[in-house]
Formats: structure tokens, C-alpha cells, sequence
């Protein structure tokens, strides 16, 4: 026995000094990599043309996914010293030319098989920054079938508007919303960015089955094939949160908000006041959640005609984050479209797919360590966590941002096109043959 103990405790002093060796080699590995070793890989080339699209880094997708040690270092090099801005403007000017932006882009090689095409998605983004982050969200949605609504902050710069608009006019398929708001934090704007795109999505030809409202920071961890299988199963059910207010929450809706100035970075913000705020119109049992869903046609078209809905959308307006407790509450409405029953337990955000949101204060006790940064306590994602997020099982995540780690993205994009084109080839022959 003392023996076997022995033999254990040297297997344990083995295994741990090749960790620290490993991590050693890791750290030096990033200390002294010079930033020369990290070329480019070309430029993109259209018809002996040279075109600046978004930049591309020289690393290997395949290995940070099976987490290499080498080049996951690379990343953090990349990270720390080699970052190329993509400005807003670039796109602008590659859009000014829709032709070669979007065969640059890749935009004329998208092989989509009928079920696809018989299940058409729809998409509400609400934005403001970031030019190419949209453009590049899109284009991992894309499909010809699809539609896609932009509402850009009407505070947005005016390089940003002017790149959206560009954008738009490349496609018959995305178009910016009829109606702009200027959107302030937590406050009704918010939640009226997206009620506007969901108006002129309804009027759209696309008869679309489902519409997934996405902002400029998320990304989805599956490809339109994939959604569409998942969004099969729901057969009309909402995908969101939906949970019992705490008390910690209910003073958002209990008392009277007004917006007022701020002086930091959200402008404008709203503020509680002492005055209490009258029941909920119809009787309505609040619920919390967050400001995204997956929701069927048939939820927003009711919706839009519900004078119940309308009620209670008036009296949220002054109330804290109302994206935050309008949708929670709203599939809860007896008779709704995919009602989820009062009587059914919390949808957290865990169990909701619609967005995997990984919050510092739980990591590592839900999920390890966020490898990129924080801001306001969520994680902005790194390469090294490429591996976990296509494994979780949520369908988006937030957040992600290029100025802090420009490899998951890029990673991400890699990977959603193997699998699009994957699963593509087995479901049509047309597909695979192309």
C-alpha cells in the first residue's frame, strides 16, 4: 500500500512539473515571440484585383480549437501587439462597389439547401458601433433567404451611419429601419429599437418563420443550417428568459423612472424617483429576463395587434430596462403564441440558448475563467475559450470585441463555414458539388 502511495505521489509530482514547464514555456514563448514571426496572409484578390476586406491574422483555427499551447500563445501576442484596427470607413468604401464587396466577401458562394430556403430567418440588430462587426455578423448568417433589419443609434458616428447605409445598399435582403431612436442605456429607447425593426419585418415579403434580435457585440456559435434545425424543434415555441422577479429587481418596475444626464459614457440614463408606479394594466404578473429572444412569427404578429400588449408597453416606458422584463413578461400572457404557462418554473439564462453570457462573478463555478477582459463584470471573449463556446450549446454569445481579441472572431468564422458547408453537402447534392 505504501508503495502504490508512493508511486502515486511521484505520478502527481510528474504530471504537475510538466504543467508548470508547459505554462513556463507558454510564458516565455509569449514574453519573446517577436511580432516580425506573425506575418499576414495575403490580400484577398477579385479578378487580378487587390481588395481590403477585413483583416486576416496568420494562425491556425484548427489549433487554438484543440488549444495548442504554441499558438494560443500566438493569440495573446497578437492580442498584446499586433492588432489591426478595421475602421469603419474601410467598409464604406468596399460596399461603394457592390460587385467586388461581395465577391470578396464571398457573399455569391453561399450554397443554401431547401430546407433552409423553405425556413427563412429573420434578424433585428440594434447598433452603434463597429462597421465590419456588423458585416460580419451578417455575413455568418447570411443566406438569400434571409432578412436582416439594422437600427443604428441615431448618436452614432457619422462614419458608422454612412458605412450602414453602404452596406444596405448591397443587398435586397437588409435594409435599415424605417423609424430611429436614439438609444440610451437602460432606458425605453432600447426596447424600441427592436419593436421597430419587428414592425417593418412584418410588412417585409419574406414570410419569415422566426426572428432573433442580436446586437453588435454577439456572434452565433451555430451556422444558419444548424439554427434551423434547432428553431424546427421549438415547432412554435419562444426560445428567452423568464424568471420571477427578485426583490432586487422589482424596484425597476415598482417606481417611476426619469431620464436624465449622465457624466460618463451612457449620456443620458434612467433614474428612479420616489413616486410609485400604479399595477401593471390587466392584471399582468410581472417576470424578468433580458432583452433578447427567438420568437416566432406568430408571437410578434399577435403582438402587434394585442391591445394588452400595447397597454402594457405604454406603462413600461418609464420604467429601468424594460427589454429586461417586456419579453419575460409577454410570453407569459395567457393565449399568447408559445405561451409559457405562469405555472411553469424560471427559464434562466442557461437554460434559454438564445445567449451565453459569461459573468466574472460565476466563473469558475459555472464556467472557467474568462480568457480575454471584462466590462461591467461580462467576459469579452478570447481565443482560448473558441473550444468551450461551440461546445456549450447556446446558439449566440455576447461579448465579443475585436480591439480586445480579434482571433476568437476570426476563429469562429472558420469554424461556422467548415460546418456550414459540412452539413450543407450532406443535406444537397447541389451543395456538394459546388
Amino acid at each position: 500500500m505504501v508503495n502504490i502511495l508512493i508511486k502515486l505521489r511521484r505520478q502527481m509530482v510528474i504530471t504537475t512539473l510538466s504543467l508548470l514547464i508547459l505554462c513556463l514555456l507558454l510564458v516565455v514563448r509569449v514574453k519573446y515571440l517577436s511580432v516580425t514571426e506573425l506575418p499576414s496572409p495575403p490580400p484577398v484578390v477579385v479578378e487580378d484585383v487587390s481588395v481590403q476586406t477585413v483583416h486576416k491574422y496568420n494562425i491556425s483555427c484548427s489549433a487554438i480549437y484543440d488549444m495548442d499551447p504554441i499558438e494560443v500563445s500566438k493569440s495573446l501576442v497578437i492580442r498584446r501587439h499586433h492588432i489591426v484596427e478595421d475602421t469603419d470607413e474601410s467598409l464604406r468604401n468596399l460596399t461603394s462597389d457592390c460587385p467586388l464587396f461581395i465577391k470578396s466577401r464571398g457573399y455569391d458562394k453561399v450554397c443554401v439547401t431547401e430546407e433552409e430556403r423553405e425556413f427563412p430567418l429573420a434578424y433585428s440588430l440594434v447598433v452603434h458601433k463597429s462597421a465590419w462587426m456588423v458585416e460580419r455578423l451578417i455575413r455568418t448568417l447570411y443566406t438569400p433567404y434571409n432578412i436582416f433589419c439594422i437600427h443604428y443609434d441615431q448618436k452614432s458616428s457619422s462614419q458608422f451611419i454612412a458605412a450602414m447605409k453602404s452596406l444596405v445598399g448591397c443587398f435586397p435582403n437588409v435594409f435599415i429601419a424605417s423609424q430611429l431612436e436614439s438609444v440610451y442605456y437602460a432606458s425605453f429607447s432600447r426596447l424600441k429599437a427592436d419593436l421597430n425593426c419587428l414592425s417593418d419585418l412584418l410588412t417585409s415579403e419574406v414570410k419569415w418563420k422566426y426572428v432573433i434580435n442580436l446586437c453588435g457585440q454577439d456572434f452565433p456559435l451555430r451556422s444558419n443550417i444548424e439554427l434551423v434545425a434547432e428553431l424546427k424543434k421549438l415547432n412554435g415555441a419562444n426560445m428567452l428568459e423568464s424568471s420571477w422577479p427578485t426583490e432586487y429587481k422589482s424596484w425597476r418596475f415598482t417606481f417611476h423612472h426619469e431620464l436624465m444626464s449622465a457624466n460618463y459614457e451612457y449620456e443620458k440614463i434612467p433614474v428612479r424617483t420616489d413616486v410609485k408606479k400604479a399595477l401593471p394594466p390587466h392584471d399582468i404578473q410581472m417576470f424578468t429576463g433580458n432583452a433578447y429572444f427567438v420568437a416566432s412569427r406568430a408571437l410578434i404578429v399577435y403582438l402587434n395587434s394585442s391591445d394588452v400588449v400595447k397597454d402594457f408597453l405604454a406603462w413600461s416606458e418609464d420604467t429601468f430596462s424594460p427589454d429586461e422584463h417586456f419579453w419575460a413578461t409577454v410570453v407569459r400572457l395567457p393565449g399568447v403564441p408559445g405561451e409559457v404557462p405562469r405555472s411553469e418554473p424560471d427559464i434562466t439564462d442557461l437554460m434559454s440558448m438564445t445567449r451565453l453570457v459569461k459573468w466574472q462573478y460565476l466563473e469558475e463555478d459555472l464556467y472557467p475563467t474568462c480568457s480575454g477582459a471584462h466590462n461591467r463584470a461580462i467576459c469579452i471573449f478570447g481565443a482560448a475559450e473558441l473550444r468551450w463556446l461551440l461546445h456549450y450549446g447556446h446558439w449566440f454569445a455576447n461579448k465579443f470585441d475585436t480591439n480586445v481579441d480579434p482571433i476568437i472572431i476570426q476563429c469562429l468564422e472558420e469554424k461556422l463555414e467548415e460546418k456550414s458547408k459540412l452539413f450543407r453537402s450532406l443535406a444537397s447534392p447541389s451543395c456538394r458539388e459546388s
